[in-house]
């Protein structure tokens, strides 16, 4: 496994914190700084089953480092401080003749994954109450925009949120984005449509704006508005309820819906995506039982960010992501604790998704495909290793008419992750 010293960590920190220290009125900044370094092993290997796959293995092996530096605030009724990061990757195995994976950047010209890649960026805070304003990196998990940390580089964007809490029970976010950093790239740039024609059309940024209202205990309520420039508008709506039934059983409902359509120049053309979802979980004793249904209406996929950046809050989001033009899809998931026997921090997930209807144009059949997930994961608990997690998972996907490509293939894949945060 690669390392990096403590010493560097330090040189790093403390560069950070003299960055900052010309606004301090007291120690508070510094002493409520924390430093971590995120270390990330991971090796993942897909194996396509397709006869017409461009390739019939990818994958590699790597390391995966992420160091930050969070401050605390200067003292006063305007309060400042400032966050650093640093994310590093480098492979250790997996490159020549094996093709891009989703994981490292992939070098075209040289037909291999590069050695290694990385990204560096400070965000500026503001804090005024209980009202928040961050400038720089963001890493939103937000209905407009969220982040990829499943494989080793963690998607970041660069802009501005403010997020208020003034209100008991009910928070604002609001903000711009102006560039995205994939997690198989050490670039910023500006955003585009992935699963758009072949031609990139660069917007110059996606305005947001929501709030999240805590309705009665157990019950909560979400609209955001999206607006990414001469590409779509967007509206988001969400309903998560969480009931007691009594002798230990808890059902959680989460339902959710988007509407997208074009905007502005319409870069994209028309843009016409109905977005219906609703999952239903009932637990008890480490048990959880889930079953969830997806609809897309309209002429168009749903929209997503250059880098497959992931869209979660669609309740059938996974390797697939069954967002496809018409598609309509459905899960079944079971997860299990086994701290309910005595094994704390050992989990292990079984689901299976299947997406039909899938609109492949004009006089062609429409396509059908299915993803099944088994994980087991389990993080230490105590002793000198304690907080270090392992995770296997096996995701296998079909179609009926597989395109030949990564995202069409029928393919096996297995993931084995092991991560630790040293806390500085």
């Amino acid at each position: 496994m690669q390392t990096i010293s403590k010493s560097s960590c330090r040189v790093f920190a403390m560069g950070c914190v003299t960055l900052i220290q010309p606004l301090a009125a007291r120690a508070d900044i510094v002493d409520d700084s924390k430093v971590t370094l995120g270390l990330r092993n991971a090796y993942i290997d897909r194996d396509f089953k397709q006869s017409d796959a461009p390739k019939s293995r990818v994958g590699s092996w790597s390391q995966g480092f992420d160091l930050r530096f969070i401050s605390g605030y200067t003292d006063g009724v305007v309060q400042f401080g400032l966050d650093a990061s640093a994310q590093w990757a480098y492979r250790l195995d997996g490159g020549g003749g094996r093709g891009p994976d989703t994981v490292l950047p992939y070098d075209a010209g040289r037909q291999e994954q590069v050695r290694e890649y990385g990204r560096s960026s400070v965000t500026g805070k503001i804090r005024v109450s209980r009202t928040e304003l961050k400038i720089g990196e963001l890493r939103p998990t937000l209905p407009v925009a969220y982040i990829d940390d499943s494989r080793q580089l963690i998607t970041t964007y660069q802009g501005a949120m403010l997020e208020s809490k003034e209100w008991e029970g009910l928070t604002l976010t609001g903000g711009r984005i102006t560039q995205i950093a994939a997690r198989d790239s050490s670039d910023h740039e500006k955003i585009y449509l992935m699963n758009g024609p072949d031609i990139k059309h660069r917007s110059d940024g996606l305005s947001f704006a929501g709030a999240t209202y805590q309705l009665a205990a157990g019950l909560s309520g979400t609209y955001f508005y999206g607006q990414l420039e001469d590409v779509y508008k967007q509206h988001y709506f969400g309903l998560t309820d969480v009931l007691g039934l009594g002798d230990g059983y808890t059902l959680k409902t989460d339902i959710r819906y988007y509407r997208n359509s074009e905007t502005g120049e319409a870069l994209y053309g028309k843009i016409d995506n109905r977005t219906y979802g609703a999952m239903t979980t009932l637990s008890t004793s480490g048990h959880s039982f889930g079953l969830g249904y997806q609809r897309m209406l309209g002429e168009s996929a749903f929209p997503l960010f250059n880098g497959y950046a992931p869209q979660p809050y669609l309740v059938n989001w996974s390797t697939l992501g069954f967002f496809k033009l018409n598609e309509s899809s459905w899960q079944l998931r079971y997860d299990y604790d086994f701290a309910a026997i005595g094994i704390p921090g050992l989990k292990a997930m079984a689901r299976y998704m299947r997406g039909t209807g899938i609109d492949r144009g004009t006089a062609l059949p429409s396509n059908v495909e299915s993803e099944s997930n088994l994980v087991f994961s389990y993080v230490i608990q105590s002793g000198p290793f304690k907080n270090l997690g392992f995770e296997w998972r096996h995701i296998d996907v079909k179609t009926r008419f597989g395109s030949g490509s990564l995202a069409g293939a029928d393919y096996d894949e297995n993931r084995l992750i092991t991560t630790y945060t040293y806390r500085f």
